[in-house]
């Protein structure tokens, strides 16, 4: 399970004295702690796949807005915790991969144009639900039916 993986983790980055990887698995259990709050119940693999998915969305928006402050130093800081945290997420999805659920939802959905997005989105997300960034997902829709009507 992944919650028994972090925790081990944690143990790992505490004895190799790796402060920063042993605070950012800190974060993400304290997160965990709290969607257990919110729900009510021990939190499953696929709430702690959102989780990490909400802290990593987070830090790329603090990294963009370190590096517009003109502080890359921060920035690097929130990008070396992204890279700590997608050590926890699914595989990815390729383009061809996206492109091609994209293309499925959008048939199954029988959507003519951009007005029909709500619909696609709402059949594709489960699919790629932490295997694809829901900013990517959204991207790739909009281009699919943006080329319908064209």
């Amino acid at each position: 399970m992944l919650a028994e993986r972090i925790d081990q983790e944690m143990k790992d980055s505490a004895r190799a004295k790796d402060a920063r990887r042993l605070n950012t698995l800190r974060m993400l259990k304290s997160a965990m702690k709290y969607r257990e709050i919110e729900k009510g119940k021990a939190v499953d693999d696929a709430d702690i796949v959102g989780v990490v998915g909400t802290l990593i969305k987070q830090r790329r928006d603090s990294a963009a807005q370190y590096t517009a402050g003109g502080r890359p130093e921060l920035a690097a800081n929130e990008n070396a915790e992204i890279a700590i945290l997608e050590a926890f997420l699914p595989q990815q999805l390729t383009d061809d991969e996206l492109s091609a659920l994209v293309q499925e939802a959008i048939a199954a959905s029988g959507a003519k144009g951009p007005k029909e997005m709500g619909g696609v989105m709402k059949a594709l997300m489960p699919k790629v639900q932490g295997k694809a960034e829901g900013k990517r997902v959204s991207d790739a829709v909009k281009a699919a039916l943006a080329k319908l009507t064209a």
